[in-house]
């Protein structure tokens, strides 16, 4: 797992970087590599890389790695999943031995063979650039499900490229500017990015299951996009339950291959339990961790998880989190990713991942997607159905999940903005209208004959989910760990997509095929993740078969108070909100905490850019 930089510019043009400067830039991303860098210039390219090393940990890892007949350099930050299965097809086609363990080689040679149409046949998480000396292209892809972030930008007459905005920004000749449409709908959403938008103006973001290429056979260079995976159509038979436990079981024991430490984040949900349990089934001496805060709840993340931990015998270390660590982090995590943060749980999974690295833990696997996948998510699920109902068209269910989701109402902004300042006439049509065209791709996707439910479960995968797996990727990456997610994996997606609703989610609690069998009742008295708790309802332990779905592990908004000069102090904030509504959320945060939240990360991040 890594960090990947880059600058292209035209054929007959050098690009404009000096090789101590891409250095400088490659190593705003040092803590996604601490244990290698690389660089490489030639003419119009220059690309360079931060290693975090995961496989085959010898210098024979290192990159960017060229192919054997040097035409093709290459760039990856990504595991493969499917890597053994890969190298069997490469050397059917090219018998040539393998010089390394390392899956980038087999990126490459996949990439030698096959070009762009090798990129539907990696099984796992990636961004990666390579450019192809023979046809003067670079290529750009990002990973079906969105798990690794990839950032590009127009630069003068170049293309700059990196795994974080940061690289991007300090370049010598990029100016920083808010994107202003993203500063609202980050009020709306909490996302920093949506789709290609990001919270800077010219920063753009490639989507999951997008390549970009660059052809730079010309002076000056020729953009374009292609899509190489979709989501496939809903079925509308049953599933066998054993087959769902055996495709996450498969996919769980495929995330674990490492050479270096392999644990596992337990929060006491169900999601987390399975990768637990089936992790603690390969790994004997397993550990495990947690985040939270104190509590006088017996059903918080911290209570729940030592329970879990203790029933299967693993290793496990709770990681309390106080009001003042969480503001000193919340703050300086801000300052180090030069983003506003999407939701406070990024405090606790930083906090987790810093613990697990310093007790010499490099890779962790996490739950993420269980919840998007097989409908984990009981009021969303719930309002969407009643949704489905009216009679209203399906299309409108863009603007149902914005307005039903936000944290502050596009319709409530003209009260809260200052009259005439940035942001005052910027509006939300542009969201609006992103909502909409996502909703209606996620209708086309889903199937004519599926539940209309399924095209709101399919948007909470293309917006929720990719929210959530950048949230897990920049807190774990800051800490120099790796993050993996064997829900959010393309065979188990494919499943889960298959599934039909009734596997998934049910708007009431009476299942029809219980017929009284107590184990099979318990499994399927919750309307969510029907599938999945059927599927392990014998194989983890009852406290997590039995949890409902917990949204935050920390009373941030108790806290919110402690940050509350921040919203007052602030010259950024001034120039969007009015003064009124600063004073009232900077009185009483807590009570203003879907204000208070979004409006603190927007003071720290404008102040530490303009």
């Amino acid at each position: 797992m890594c960090g990947i930089f880059g600058v292209i510019a035209g054929h007959g043009h050098n690009q404009s970087l000096d090789e101590a400067t891409v250095k400088r830039l490659r190593d705003r991303l040092a803590h996604r590599g601490p244990d290698g860098a690389g660089v490489w210039l030639h003419g119009n390219v220059a690309f360079a890389h931060r290693r975090l090393a995961i496989r085959d940990i010898s210098d024979a890892g290192a990159q960017p790695m060229a192919s054997e007949r040097g035409d093709i350099m290459l760039v990856y930050n990504g595991e493969l999943y499917n890597d053994a299965q890969l190298r069997t097809d490469i050397q059917r086609v090219d018998p040539r031995p393998f010089r390394s363990a390392c899956d980038t080689e087999t990126v490459i040679r996949a990439l030698e063979i096959w070009g762009a149409d090798a990129l539907p046949k990696f099984r796992g998480m990636f961004a990666l650039a390579w450019w192809d000396a023979r046809t003067r292209q670079l290529t750009l892809a990002r990973d079906p499900l969105g798990i690794k972030p990839l950032y590009y930008a127009g630069v003068g007459q170049e293309l700059v490229f990196a795994s974080e905005p940061g690289p991007i920004l300090a370049h010598p000749k990029f100016s920083a500017r808010p994107n202003w449409a993203m500063v609202s709908a980050y009020l709306t959403t909490i996302r920093t990015v949506l789709e290609s938008s990001t919270m800077f103006d010219g920063v753009l973001a490639l989507a999951p299951g997008q390549a970009l290429c660059v052809d730079a056979s010309g002076s000056s260079l020729a953009i374009s996009m292609r899509d190489f995976w979709t989501a496939p159509p809903s079925a509308l038979e049953v599933a066998p339950i054993e087959s769902v436990h055996d495709e996450i079981e498969s996919s769980i024991r495929r995330h674990l291959n490492s050479d270096v430490p392999v644990c596992a984040m337990l929060s006491g949900g169900l999601d987390s339990t399975i990768t637990t349990t089936v992790a603690h089934n390969e790994i004997a001496d397993l550990r495990t961790f947690c985040a939270g805060a104190h509590s006088d709840s017996s059903d918080d993340d911290l209570s729940c998880a030592a329970e879990v931990a203790s029933a299967l015998g693993v290793r496990h270390h709770a990681t309390h989190i106080t009001q003042t660590a969480f503001i000193e982090q919340w703050t300086s995590m801000v300052n180090s990713l030069g983003v506003p943060l999407s939701t406070p749980n990024e405090v606790a999974i930083h906090a987790v991942a810093q613990q697990l690295r310093a007790d010499g833990c490099v890779v962790t696997i996490s739950g993420e997607g269980a919840d998007e996948f097989f409908g984990g998510y009981e009021a969303p699920l719930l309002a969407a159905w009643n949704f489905c109902r009216m009679d209203v068209p399906p299309e409108t269910g863009g603007r149902f999940q914005l307005e039903s989701n936000a944290w502050v109402a596009p319709r409530l902004k003209a009260a809260l903005l200052q009259p005439g300042g940035a942001m005052a006439n910027v509006g939300d049509d542009s969201l609006l209208a992103m909502y909409d065209d996502l909703f209606r791709s996620c209708i086309e996707t889903a199937g004519a004959d599926a539940d209309p439910l399924e095209a709101h479960l399919r948007f909470l995968q293309r917006v929720n989910l990719v929210g959530l797996l950048q949230r897990l990727d920049t807190s774990t990456m800051l800490a120099s760990v790796e993050g993996r997610t064997p829900f959010a994996d393309v065979n188990v997606a494919a499943l889960a997509c298959a599934l039909p609703m009734s596997q998934k989610y049910v708007p009431d609690a009476q299942d029809s095929n219980a017929d009284g069998d107590g184990e099979l009742a318990v499994a399927t008295a919750f309307r969510t993740k029907i599938a999945l708790r059927q599927a392990f309802q014998q194989r983890v332990p009852a406290v997590a078969l039995h949890r409902p779905k917990a949204s935050f592990p920390l009373p941030f908004a108790s806290w919110l108070p402690q940050k509350a000069s921040v919203l007052r102090t602030s010259p950024f904030l001034r120039e969007v909100f009015s003064n009124d509504a600063i004073e009232t959320v900077a009185s009483d945060p807590a009570s203003h905490w879907r204000l208070a939240w979004p409006m603190a990360n927007l003071a720290m991040w404008g102040d530490r850019w303009w």
